[in-house]
């Protein structure tokens, strides 16, 4: 008994590492075993494996009744005692982030310059809904004005007959190329009508021998007929297609000038009586700043609606010339045509085609493609 307890109380006594050899005796030592506790795992949660003698079956010595304070451990830190690196978070199960102020200054500026561009394309649509909405105001305000007769507007009457006139020659050109166009459509089936009844003259000479000079007679004389249209018809197709061109294209143009000008008239009209307005009234320092913006957009209102002025008188002097040159031709074409077929001239009718360079389209081209159906 007595050997064996002085044998425990050897091994208590003196600690080994895990080479098996001794420790030195230090002072430290319990200093170094205290911190070790007191970073250590937390003794609530866990158990301490015992390597002495004499202790409880197993070697396990229970913790839970060691009273002292909860201590979490984290195995990724083990040693908190080391300072955390400069410029860095240390956040349990992630890795360090940086935490430098030149990263945060630099996503600040970014933040900063995309809120100001952001600012400045909302400041930039808000000033043209701003005046948007101011020249529609005034611009319905000087229309109803001229409407009920209590507003004044600038007239300019030469320029006024002129787009009369070319209204008014539009209205009976779209006549001209309605009536032109029922004409081919209803000349194109005469044609057509008369190529069956040739080919149906001809059958019939080929099916009754007591009667095939006269059917062929009249087979003759309906291919003719029909050669004839064809040519006609291409004329006139000619002058339906130059009539369209002048009519949807040239006029129409020359009309949307005329759009734009007359639009100018009425923003000019508006803010010329704008101008009057402030002026008849007091001539205090506000009063005097407003007129003198009201000036500077009367200045810019009255040089749109000179400019669109020049346009227009211009654009309707090459109108009148080509509208002459163009109907010169095809009416001359059109007359021509016209008599060479129904005086039965062919030949005068094929030199009309020429003087022209009227290109008859072959049999069978009026009908679409297979690409153009689908």
């Amino acid at each position: 008994m007595a050997d064996s307890f002085m044998g425990k109380a050897a091994t208590m006594e003196i600690p080994i590492n895990s080479n098996g050899e001794t420790l030195a005796e230090d002072d430290s030592l319990e200093q170094d075993l205290q911190q070790v506790m007191v970073s250590g795992p937390n003794l609530n949660e866990t158990s301490i494996v015992s390597g002495g003698y004499g202790g409880p079956a197993g070697g396990i010595i229970p913790t839970s009744s060691i009273k002292g304070p909860a201590i979490h451990f984290n195995p990724q830190y083990v040693d908190r005692r080391r300072p955390p690196a400069p410029n860095c978070a240390l956040v349990p199960g992630a890795e360090p982030q940086p935490t430098g102020s030149g990263m945060h200054h630099s996503n600040s500026n970014q933040n900063m310059s995309v809120e100001e561009a952001n600012r400045g394309v909302a400041v930039e649509k808000l000033d043209s809904v701003k005046k948007w909405g101011i020249n529609t105001y005034k611009c319905t305000k000087q229309m109803f004005s001229e409407r009920f007769g209590r507003g004044s507007r600038t007239v300019d009457l030469e320029l006024e007959a002129q787009i009369d006139v070319l209204r008014d020659t539009k209205r009976k050109y779209e006549s001209v190329l309605r009536l032109t166009s029922a004409l081919t459509s209803h000349f194109y089936n005469l044609v057509q009508t008369q190529q069956a009844l040739g080919d149906t003259f001809a059958d019939l000479s080929q099916k009754s021998p007591e009667l095939r000079d006269e059917f062929g007679y009249n087979a003759e004389t309906q291919k003719l007929l029909c050669r004839n249209g064809e040519a006609l018809l291409g004329a006139i197709n000619f002058f339906v297609s130059s009539i369209n061109t002048l009519v949807n294209k040239t006029m129409e143009d020359t009309l949307m000038t005329i759009k734009l000008y007359e639009a100018a008239r009425l923003e000019f009209d508006a803010y010329r009586a704008d101008l009057e307005e402030l002026s008849l009234g007091p001539r205090d320092a506000a009063t005097m700043v407003r007129i003198e913006v009201s000036q500077q957009q009367y200045q810019v209102q009255r040089d749109k609606y000179e400019r669109l002025r020049s346009d227009v008188t211009i654009k309707l002097k090459f109108l009148e010339e080509n509208k002459v040159k163009v109907m010169h031709k095809q009416l001359l074409l059109f007359h021509n045509a016209i008599s060479a077929y129904f005086a039965g001239n062919q030949q005068q009718l094929e030199q009309t085609l020429r003087q022209f360079n009227v290109k008859l389209k072959p049999p069978g081209s009026d009908k679409p493609s297979w690409l153009e159906e689908s």
